[in-house]
């Protein structure tokens, strides 16, 4: 499938304007038909359900899971000589190495394997928009159909475990009122299969029990009422017209998904407050903390699909244009005892060997080079000269597509081992065994007991799981 032009000297507007096309063009759409132009054989599973933990922002893997040459600030200082800002530490799996301030992390890698190798096509212009819709739906945008959210595929092809639990759920992340909020509601979606498909929304975990109960004062028999009235109106909406027979029903058996957990024993799952005291203490180091507790807690009552993020905003969180260093520092302490604790919680309960866990990233981070070796992409980092002069210019800040870590745990994955390599040395390219977004997409299916080559039909022309159909999972990932 052919997307739309992309040029890498588009304005944001431009993409916007690209990406509210194929939205709109979703609403239109007629239902999605399975089908494929030679039979599809899914394989067994490997997993029941996936959780994504989402670094949004661009975590830098020197920094984090991929340690280089370590050199401490000093003013004066050669940019050039800088690799790492944080010192190795050994881990659980004798001969591997990560960095300091992931201690929690190390002591549980031996349930699961770390690949150095994922690359990131380079795009010219490296927007966190492009390579977040990128990651997430398989496609580079903008295209001419809403493309489906990996959570959606899930949901749509293997269906809920639970058929009062959502079977996407996306915790973490406002969509609404924080900067590139459009771009990341354009990728946030199941697409053209349907508002059924798509995520139930917790941008704040601890409020998570209040999204599956009638708002305050409101008695079960005046919701009843409301939720009644509220489905004849889009029913019968004047509006309707603008909407395909197909989108149509989807919205209302989505508000039908909707009110059937609000009356089920399962919508405990979204209240916190139920956890033991000292069990939260170590999620509790901030949203995304909580949130893993929440994802925790939604697996075992029949999730599918959770994202975690630790939210993307620009020039927040993983997203260091300057003072790299010390902003991850605090992001270490943010994630490194919640999925340690996550990893733990699911071994001991025996979920983790049925559960596939992914920390995922949109590309890494350099503080020489910008994408990759030969890239036209602009400079994006708030220091251009050639040495350090002060402790906000100590940190990986340009973006770079050329080598990027991801961990993957438990749901049949080979535990306590590394998969592929990136150079030593600037620039810090995959250099054995690089994987695709396509590939790394075909491998996550594969363990849910998905075919990279599934295929709907929309509009008369075929969609796939991975682009075109052609991701091949890599085998050496499962035990």
């Amino acid at each position: 499938m052919n997307p739309l032009p992309l040029d890498p000297t588009d304005s944001r507007r431009d993409f916007l304007r690209k990406l509210s096309a194929a939205s709109l063009a979703a609403l239109l759409a007629p239902e999605p038909r399975a089908g494929a132009a030679e039979p599809v054989e899914h394989p067994a599973p490997t997993a029941d359900s996936c959780i994504l933990l989402w670094m949004g922002g661009g975590m830098a893997a020197p920094d984090n899971f991929d340690p280089k040459r370590y050199l401490p600030y000093e003013k004066g200082r050669p940019m050039a000589d800088i690799l790492s800002t944080f010192p190795a530490i050994n881990t659980a799996v004798p001969g591997i190495q990560i960095c300091e301030g992931l201690e929690n992390i190390a002591q549980v890698l031996d349930r699961g394997t770390l690949i150095r190798s994922h690359v990131q096509p380079d795009l010219g212009s490296i927007l966190h928009s492009r390579h977040q819709y990128h990651w997430h739906t398989g496609y580079v945008p903008p295209q001419t159909v809403a493309c489906p959210h990996i959570g959606a595929w899930m949901a749509r092809v293997l269906g809920p475990r639970n058929p009062v639990m959502p079977a996407f759920i996306n915790v973490g992340q406002r969509i609404e009122g924080v900067g590139e909020s459009e771009e990341i509601k354009a990728f946030t979606t199941a697409g053209f299969f349907g508002a059924e498909y798509g995520p139930m929304n917790l941008p704040h975990p601890e409020e998570a029990a209040r999204s599956v109960h009638p708002p305050a004062g409101m008695d079960a028999g005046r919701f009843e009422n409301r939720y009644k009235l509220y489905r004849k109106l889009v029913d019968q909406s004047p509006h309707r017209d603008f909407l395909s027979d197909y989108q149509r029903e989807s919205m209302l058996r989505s508000y039908d998904n909707a009110h059937r957990l609000l009356s089920s024993k399962e919508k405990d799952a979204f209240d916190l407050s139920l956890e033991p005291a000292e069990t939260l203490a170590k999620y509790d180091t901030g949203r995304f903390g909580r949130g893993c507790l929440l994802a925790r807690r939604l697996v075992e009552n029949g999730a599918r699909f959770v994202e975690v993020t630790t939210e993307y905003v620009p020039f927040l969180h993983w997203d260091t244009h300057g003072s790299g260093h010390d902003t991850l520092v605090g992001m270490h302490k943010q994630i490194d005892l919640p999925i340690a604790t996550l990893i733990r919680d699911l071994e001991a309960r025996g979920l983790l060997e049925r559960t596939l866990v992914v920390i995922a990233t949109e590309f890494s981070r350099d503080a020489m080079v910008e994408g990759t070796v030969g890239s036209a992409a602009g400079d994006q980092a708030a220091h251009k000269g050639s040495t350090m002069e002060d402790p906000k210019h100590y940190g990986l800040h340009r973006h770079f597509t050329g080598g990027c870590s991801v961990a993957m745990f438990g749901g049949g994955i080979k535990k306590g081992v590394v998969y592929g390599a990136t150079a030593p040395e600037r620039p810090c390219l995959a250099v054995e065994k690089p994987i695709s977004v396509r590939d790394l997409h075909a491998s996550i299916f594969t363990a849910m007991g998905i075919s990279p080559k599934t295929m709907f039909e929309i509009e008369n022309r075929p969609f796939y799981a991975t682009e075109d159909g052609k991701g091949v999972a890599a085998k050496e990932l499962f035990a």
